[in-house]
């Protein structure tokens, strides 16, 4: 699916989302016929006049600032979705998607939908034919991500439902699962119940003891190839001759905490011990027959 109107076209449509880029701090993801004249503190855009014009295209407000019109990638999507939780950066969102070997057709579980920002992009990727099935305990929260994922387009590929996940899901034999909620290891069990054996489930924790806790309950419930990392992001002041690490860098945002389900399989029976017969020879009978 286009990131905008589905058009699939260079040029700016009235129902296209657009990034208004100025620098790193100041752009504003917006559509035409939604927004018709941004107000910044930079000027007026009078983003109307824009429909028919290519992406990349420089413009001007009327304070006289130049702004740059840019096709928004996903991980513009995500930052700039309207929230009521803590979105996961990035940074951590990268890894959990490798780590996870998320596609197209893929089916996956997801429990904390909070502002749905990791909901767009585990949808955004598994289209056509994937699914994600998110799960929140909060229905005011699912409605706010909800109008995310409608207003970005990827409804088709969601399922939300509204309960508790520590009482187990209703789906089995998903691809992957992520656990996004205060007390992950209350869930690990109905993501395993949930999962195909072989499956990489990931899960997000602010504290150390939760991914602790976490960890603990993945090796109770047969969880193997199980790793907690931490991932910090440093950005550089790239400029000739005075390169240098920026002063300001996104540190701790989560743990992360990953691992693969196993098949259940049977304890083996115990062999029974037969105690000798009367024929029997006894260890110290064999040797006295030999002398």
């Amino acid at each position: 699916m286009d990131l905008q109107d589905g058009s699939g076209q260079d040029t700016i449509g009235l129902d296209s989302l657009i990034l208004v880029y100025r620098d790193r701090r100041r752009r504003w993801l917006i559509r035409p016929r939604e927004t018709p004249k941004l107000h910044t503190h930079l000027g007026i855009l009078d983003v109307s006049s824009l429909v028919g014009m290519e992406f990349g295209t420089h413009v001007t407000t009327t304070l006289g600032d130049d702004l740059v019109i840019l096709r928004p990638t996903i991980e513009d999507l995500v930052m700039k979705a309207s929230r009521k939780t803590q979105v996961i950066y990035p940074k951590d969102l990268g890894l959990i998607v490798v780590k996870l070997g998320v596609h197209s057709g893929s089916r996956i579980v997801e429990t904390g939908t909070g502002s749905g920002a990791t909901t767009a992009l585990m949808a955004y990727l598994v289209q056509p034919g994937g699914m994600v099935y998110t799960y929140d305990i909060n229905p005011e929260f699912q409605e706010v991500a909800k109008k995310n994922i409608a207003r970005l387009g990827f409804g088709s590929n969601v399922t939300f439902k509204s309960g508790d996940s520590r009482l187990g899901f209703e789906e089995r034999g998903l691809d992957a699962g992520i656990l996004d909620v205060g007390d992950p290891w209350e869930v690990v069990r109905s993501m395993k119940e949930a999962l195909k054996p072989s499956a990489p489930l990931a899960v997000i924790t602010p504290t150390t003891n939760q991914a602790e806790k976490v960890v603990a309950k993945m090796k109770e419930e047969g969880f193997v190839s199980i790793e907690s990392l931490e991932i910090l992001l440093r950005h550089l002041e790239a400029r000739v001759g005075m390169t240098r690490p920026s002063n300001i860098m996104v540190g701790h945002t989560a743990y992360l905490t990953f691992g693969r389900t196993t098949k259940q399989t049977e304890a083996a029976p115990t062999p029974s011990v037969t105690e000798p017969t009367g024929n029997s020879f006894k260890p110290t009978e064999v040797a006295q027959a030999e002398s």
